[in-house]
């Protein structure tokens, strides 16, 4: 019998371009002589000979070298070899220095893409393509193998190269799914730990890539991706999932701990200086439960090759990062923080991705996740691209990613990043450098509609899981239902809140009468949407100093400032986020390459910063009137917003039951006032709950404990008031006890 195939498309695969190996490699069907038959054909290069071995059969017969690049074909008759049992074949070959392999065929196993797959990844609505595309382990017909798929309709040819075949291309060229251009290979006896990635070849350039839907990679700077199983990992936190699938986070307590895991604690070797995932696990787990933190918010900990972005600029949204373990360490990590009661949200960038040659930058050879036109394609500021959004594959890839977290992480919430760059098309561009939407205006429309679908399938899948914007605008209805014409987030965070709070408080005491509305502003807006109160990294870097830095006065005042700052901030209506160090009143701006000064807790005064840290938090999820009604204007009530001349701000914080209420004084200077009388809906004693110029605090414990007898002495409008002293740059709190 003679070889049947077309030596045309000989080429294509011996030189690592054929965009369907499958129509010449594996088994076919052939006719030879008016009998039927089977050719089997392999491209094994640089060897010097091949057998075929069916030990099934008991058979061992050569192959038949039918181009000198290593093409091989043997002809079996079809009672011994047919399709059927086609797998049980294999190929042993032997290379130029006489070492011997045996491999098995993986041109011979079906395709795991089914149609439908392809469909939905083509509609863009396969909210799951994680779990079709990148690595998969798999087991047909009891060999075992991973099954490798990549989406890149514009390449010539994609190939999977890694430490199995010396990355060389021309050994596993993938197939090509026509009309969608997903690119699909099984190899099979590969498993975990494999390294690989995708070698995509487009009008004669090779480049390799990263793999997008890639679970683990190597440690940058190294960039192969890791074939690793999400799939193994016993959790244990069935009933935090529960209990989260049936609570309402908007009237709850939500104080968030925003972590830099690299720096937040490091190990003593210098060279390896960040902690496991597990070892993290636990030191933050006791950390929070200590000082009463509800959740902890991670800056991206998806695979970035440069640590100074601080994850901002990802490489590999589907990995977690490998600094600090593997997947399964990260999963470890989540169950912990659930099984001690805290969740975990994440940094998700959906907004851009860097231009790093390994990773989604023109993928396949073409502008293939970010747009092609500069005006709308790069960021000016970040130097990085801008997602296509109205392409269905890319708003797949990105809702799909946002879902992964989510199912195989078993994340509690999103904050994603960077919202206003992908709201507006002129965003930090000058006149001429952007491109209107088809209406003329600066909306881009077709990132709003992402944003939309995502938050609408993620509170679907997944109740009780937060999405917040970071969201810099005034833009409307950002945390609104789409249903009403809004994004869909759960919250937004309040950065006009945080701005203008801090301009206040940068103010010297003196001239802070001439600045009151700076602080009073807010309630004008603060209802308009579900605020989160951060002080986040953004605002420790970058030459600003840490929080403690930036507040005036001398050393007593600068402590007074910020526990001042902290009181106002647990009591002002709003979800709490707090960056990691200030806590600590830590004196050194942030650096993501070094430890936070732990050491500083030798002192009293930094000491006093973090018990008060700790017992806000518990006032404030303790207290129905402080978390209840954070986005209901009737949790809050003016009771003196008027007093520019002594720079103090009164106020009512309320729960669902309005009889629930605790009153609030901030005196933002270093002026004891005395006799200082306040009004208050009721009679009765009012306990102090809270004084943050407590001695325990580092204060110099001026103050009313245990509290005041409220007088029939009309003010502020109330029949009954009370006549206290005001600590000196401090907040105070009173709660009515009743019976």
């Amino acid at each position: 019998m003679r070889t049947q195939v077309d030596l045309n498309a000989i080429a294509p695969v011996v030189h690592g371009y054929h965009n369907n190996p499958f129509e010449v490699l594996g088994p076919h069907e052939i006719e030879d002589e008016g009998r039927r038959a089977l050719a089997i054909r392999a491209y094994l290069p640089e060897t010097k000979q091949v057998w075929l071995v069916d030990k099934q059969h008991g058979l061992w017969q050569p192959m038949r070298r039918i181009h000198p690049a290593g093409l091989y074909e043997a002809i079996c008759e079809p009672e011994v070899y047919n399709r059927k049992q086609g797998r049980n074949y294999q190929f042993c070959s032997v290379n130029q220095a006489g070492e011997q392999t045996t491999m098995h065929d993986p041109y011979s196993f079906p395709t795991l893409l089914t149609d439908y797959d392809l469909h939905l990844l083509g509609e863009g609505r396969h909210w799951d393509s994680y779990r079709r595309l990148g690595a998969h382990l798999r087991e047909i017909d009891g060999i075992k193998g991973v099954n490798f798929a990549v989406w890149a309709p514009n390449a010539e040819s994609v190939s999977v190269v890694g430490d199995f075949n010396g990355w060389d291309r021309r050994k596993h060229a993938m197939r090509k799914h026509l009309p969608g251009g997903t690119w699909e290979l099984f190899i099979p006896e590969l498993g975990l730990g494999t390294l690989y990635k995708f070698s995509v070849k487009n009008h004669g350039n090779v480049v390799e890539k990263c793999d997008p839907y890639g679970f683990a990679a190597e440690v940058p700077p190294k960039t192969a991706n890791i074939v690793s199983d999400l799939d193994g990992f016993q959790w244990s936190d069935e009933e935090w999932i529960a209990k989260r699938a049936n609570h309402n986070p908007l009237t709850a307590p939500l104080s968030i701990y925003e972590v830099h895991l690299g720096s937040w604690q490091r190990g003593d070797d210098w060279q390896h200086p960040w902690l496991n995932y597990r070892d993290l696990a636990h030191r933050l787990a006791a950390y929070c439960e200590k000082l009463g933190f509800t959740h902890i918010e991670l800056m991206p900990v998806s695979e970035h090759p440069f640590t100074g972005s601080w994850g901002y600029q990802t490489v590999g949204y589907f990995a977690a990062t490998s600094r600090y373990g593997t997947p399964e360490d990260f999963q470890y990590f989540v169950d912990y923080l659930h099984q001690h009661n805290i969740g975990v949200l994440i940094d998700w960038v959906p907004a851009h991705f860097p231009k790093d040659s390994h990773g989604l930058d023109f993928f396949d050879g073409s502008a293939l996740y970010e747009h092609a036109d500069p005006r709308q394609g790069e960021h000016p500021d970040w130097g990085t691209k801008i997602f296509n959004y109205g392409r269905n594959e890319v708003r797949n890839f990105l809702t799909s990613n946002a879902l992964f977290w989510l199912d195989k992480y078993h994340i509690d919430g999103l904050r994603v990043d960077a919202v206003a760059s992908m709201l507006y098309l002129d965003y930090s561009r000058e006149d001429g450098d952007w491109i209107p939407n088809q209406y003329g205006g600066r909306e881009n429309l077709a990132a709003i509609d992402f944003l939309k679908e995502f938050n609408e399938q993620v509170h679907l899948q997944y109740p009780g899981v937060l999405t917040v914007a970071e969201e810099s605008t005034a833009w409307g209805g950002v945390s609104r239902p789409t249903y009403v014409g809004g994004l869909g987030f759960s919250m937004k965070w309040n950065m006009g809140w945080m701005n203008d709070t801090l301009r206040y408080f940068r103010h010297e005491p003196i001239h802070r009468g001439y600045h009151h509305d700076e602080l009073t502003f807010s309630l004008i807006y603060a209802f308009t949407e579900n605020f989160v109160l951060p002080f986040s990294h953004d605002e420790v870097v970058h030459g600003k100093g840490s929080m403690l830095d930036q507040m005036p006065g001398d050393l007593w005042q600068r402590f007074a400032n910020l526990r001042l700052l902290y009181g106002y901030q647990w009591t002002h209506p709003g979800k709490k986020l707090t960056f990691m160090g200030g806590e600590i009143a830590q004196w050194n701006e942030w650096n993501c390459d070094e430890n936070l000064q732990w050491d500083l807790l030798e002192w009293e005064s930094h000491q006093g910063v973090q018990r008060l840290v700790a017992d806000l938090n518990k006032l404030y999820c303790n207290d129905p009137a402080l978390h209840q009604q954070d986005f209901d204007h009737t949790g809050f009530e003016w009771v003196d917003c008027h007093n520019h001349n002594d720079s103090v701000l009164v106020y009512l914080r309320r729960g669902t039951n309005p009889q629930d209420f605790v009153l609030v004084a901030c005196n933002f200077t270093p002026v004891v006032r005395k006799n200082y009388r306040i009004g208050v809906p009721e009679g009765g004693w009012y306990a102090e709950v809270m004084n943050t110029d407590s001695k325990y605090y580092g204060g110099s414990n001026v103050g009313n404990y245990p509290g005041l007898q409220a007088e029939e002495s009309e003010s502020h409008g109330r029949p009954y008031s009370l006549l206290m002293t005001l600590p000196p740059l401090a907040v105070v709190v009173f709660k009515p006890q009743r019976g």
